[in-house]
């Protein structure tokens, strides 16, 4: 499966974006899915995510009540709409799949597949 990140640019404060990560394949019903963000000289960290088959999500606290990760089925995409943005949501966007619905690990590697990423700016 290959991940692609994409939706990504210069953006004011205060305004929006909506990122998506096409999958080449059809996701299995039992993944999960997530967001990673990476601010400059910062590590990677988790956003958000959601299983794909019940589409129970997770966010951040970073971004909780800013930002909402859905999918369209049909699409094979996962899609992170972005508002309220603020300089801090400056970082590379990516997204991964895991093969397992079971928990949301924070943790970036233990992913099965993990696309390139995204820029996001956001002005001041």
């Amino acid at each position: 499966v290959q991940l692609q990140a994409s939706g990504g640019g210069l953006v004011q404060a205060g305004g929006s974006l909506r990122l998506a990560c096409a999958a080449s394949t059809r996701f299995l019903s039992s993944s999960k899915m997530a967001w990673f963000r990476q601010p400059p000289g910062k590590e990677r960290e988790l956003i958000s995510a959601l299983t794909w088959r019940t589409g129970v999500t997770y966010y951040a606290d970073s971004v909780k009540g800013r930002f909402t990760i859905s999918r369209d089925n049909a699409k094979n995409t996962l899609y992170l709409q972005m508002t309220s943005l603020k300089p801090d949501d400056t970082a590379v966007y990516y997204c991964a799949a895991d093969r397992t619905a079971s928990g949301f690990s924070s943790d970036w590697y233990n992913y099965d597949y993990r696309g390139r990423g995204t820029q996001v700016t956001v002005s001041s």
